[in-house]
């Protein structure tokens, strides 16, 4: 017997439970409440988009704010924490807030997102401590904010299945996915705007919102769906943390030099990483096979839409992932200093330019989820890949000074492409699951697009920086000493670890004045000193072989893409998961989605819902506060 909602509540019987769940998700999903939730769970998954790339924009400022250099030695740690830990924290925790969401309600966990979120954003901005310390208190804050992030986007794709019905979830998933990607790079334009006005600015733009977010949720959302409370996977969420904490960590550091080599991937320390992660995460697996409430449902993998949509998802953002990284290298180290931007203009021209991406995601996201609810995924997540790909392709075979029209064009394509998969494939995710599965499925494709992030950044970052390496020092010291820097100089300087140029470039710093310092430019010709720190000079010096290593990355992304496009061939034709009249007792997933044709579907959809308000109507259901005994509806419990 499974027990709902409050404590003091009568125990129901399993159909008793299905058949008030089915009332109050009828309710809830008439016209207006739907839309509600739509605009609610968008803003959510906007603001927490915007705060994982706003930062990235505006480092220089912030580290600048708080009188830290984050390319000396030892600092580079706090500029990769402050770009990734959000991304780390959320990778790890959606899964197990997902689950959460299940047991003790989807909207009470999403409201609990939006304070957390609100209450760290503030805490982010008001720190009064420099240096080292300063640096230490705004990873811990982000990170936090990443937890608050992680509760939001675990349950806002569930909130969404929940409220639509099934011949409107592409649509509504479509939006809700379209204001993820397009929050990614209105956050690279808004850090560009704000941080020079004041640091703290990009953390606060997000508490006027989140105050807002927090209330209407409190106050006009509602649980539809059924809440298990069982006991927590303690043991699969402490092992499934430290494993892929473990693995990320290990991505994190070999990205960095270790001792004479230009990178980590040799440090015993990265290497205990990933290989102790994935030792645990095995463990991890071992131990969902073993509990009665896992947190990790590796039962769901036996529904095909399922398994091939989280494959596709994984290798999409695999794919994805460190293309925002590379571009904004382009643009900030050659192409806009080439075109006469200054070093510190480029971090917001950078966000500027790649806007076509984002119109391109903004105008095939909806279509192709509101197409796919009549005619399915497939086709679109495979096209979708495909036009990705060729953009990859596209973008691998273009010269480092590119005709802008040829770039933009190429962002485009790459936007639509993203976006005519990524809607579909979500929707046909979500539409695959039981109702009392959503949360933790939802949480389990979030975690794979969040580790796959991740991950791409240390493979892309790993490609440009092994490209570098072979031919940068050379062009470093033949064109340093052709200025008059001395030979010993040019060499030392040359023998740095290419990521220090890449980070420079990222930050929109001037790399050579960066690396060079005051002292050796101010003992150079006046001319000579300009030429160096100028826009010409290091833009030429890295054009080649940043090339070199730009076309291994786009290749390993074109591969991915094409992966992903076969994985999307494979879940077959349109499915939706067709609930039982009644749950096993021992909450097993059932192998198999039922398969049904579109138009068929749409029509059992809409009878089923009109059905369920008269009869609804007729039993004279309280939907005034959308609360009924037993089970916990309303995001106030």
């Amino acid at each position: 017997m499974v027990r709902t909602g409050s404590t003091t509540a009568p125990e129901l019987t399993d159909q008793q439970i299905d058949r008030r769940a089915e009332r109050a998700a009828a309710a809830t999903a008439r016209p207006g409440y739907k839309w509600i939730a739509l605009s609610n769970t968008t803003i959510g998954v906007l603001m927490a988009t915007i705060n994982s790339s706003i930062v990235m924009i505006a480092l220089p400022d912030i580290f600048r704010g708080i009188g830290v250099n984050p390319l000396e030695p030892g600092n580079t740690s706090y500029l990769l924490w402050l770009m990734m830990g959000y991304m780390v924290v959320t990778a790890v925790l959606v899964v197990a807030f997902g689950r959460l969401g299940d047991m003790f309600g989807r909207v009470r966990m999403y409201n609990a997102g939006f304070a957390v979120f609100t209450l760290f954003s503030i805490m982010l901005s008001v720190t009064w401590m420099h240096g080292s310390a300063g640096a230490l208190w705004l990873i811990v804050m982000r990170i936090l904010q990443g937890v608050g992030g992680a509760l939001l986007m675990a349950n806002s794709s569930a909130i969404l299945t929940d409220a639509f019905p099934t011949h409107q979830r592409g649509l509504a998933l479509g939006l809700n996915q379209v204001a993820g990607i397009a929050g990614s790079f209105i956050g690279l334009v808004l850090g560009g705007l704000l941080a020079p006005i004041d640091w703290r600015i990009v953390f606060l733009v997000s508490v006027p919102v989140g105050l807002f977010g927090t209330v209407w949720a409190y106050w006009k959302l509602h649980d539809t769906g059924e809440r298990h409370h069982s006991s927590v996977d303690w043991w699969g969420n402490i092992s499934f943390a430290v494993g892929l904490i473990a693995v990320l960590i290990g991505i994190t550091y070999g990205i960095q030099p270790y001792k004479t080599h230009t990178m980590g991937w040799t440090n015993p320390m990265v290497l205990s990483c990933l290989i102790g992660g994935v030792v645990v995460l095995a463990i991890f697996c071992v131990i969902e096979t073993k509990v009665a409430e896992p947190m990790f449902r590796l039962s769901l993998f036996k529904i095909r839409a399922f398994t091939a949509g989280n494959i596709a998802s994984l290798l999409a953002s695999l794919g994805r992932g460190g293309l925002m990284f590379v571009l904004i290298i382009w643009l900030q180290g050659i192409w806009l200093p080439q075109h006469g931007y200054s070093f510190e203009q480029t971090p917001l021209w950078a966000g500027i330019y790649m806007l076509p991406m984002t119109v391109g995601f903004l105008v095939a996201g909806p279509v192709s989820g509101y197409l796919s609810d009549r005619f399915g995924a497939r086709a679109f997540g495979t096209g979708g890949m495909i036009v990705a790909a060729f953009s990859f392709a596209w973008l691998a075979l273009m010269p480092v000074n590119f005709h802008y029209w040829e770039f933009a064009t190429a962002l485009l394509l790459n936007g639509l492409g993203m976006g005519l998969f990524a809607s579909p494939n979500r929707a046909g995710i979500m539409n695959s699951l039981p109702r009392q599965r959503r949360g933790a499925g939802a949480g389990m494709t979030a975690t794979f697009q969040n580790a796959a992030m991740v991950l791409s950044i240390g493979v892309f970052f790993t490609l440009m920086i092994a490209g570098l390496s072979k031919a940068l020092p050379g062009a470093m010291t033949s064109g340093l000493t052709a200025q008059g820097v001395p030979a010993d100089v040019a060499s030392k300087v040359a023998g740095l670890p290419p990521v220090s140029v890449l980070f420079a470039s990222l930050l929109g710093y001037n790399p050579v004045q960066t690396i060079l310092g005051q002292q050796v430019l101010g003992a150079l010709p006046a001319h000579n000193a300009a030429y160096l720190t100028g826009r010409a000079f290091f833009p030429s010096l890295i054009s080649q072989p940043f090339s070199d290593g730009l076309g291994v990355a786009f290749l390993f992304a074109i591969i991915a893409c094409l992966i992903a496009g076969v994985a999307s061939l494979l879940r077959g034709g349109k499915y939706v998961y067709v609930e039982p009249e009644a749950e096993p007792d021992d909450g097993a997933v059932p192998a198999t989605v039922a398969p049904v044709e579109p138009s068929h579907a749409d029509r059992v959809e809409a009878d089923e819902i009109e059905a369920e308000d008269e009869r609804a109507d007729e039993e004279t259901f309280a939907t005034d506060n959308s609360r009924t005994a037993g089970v916990g509806v309303g995001g106030s419990d």
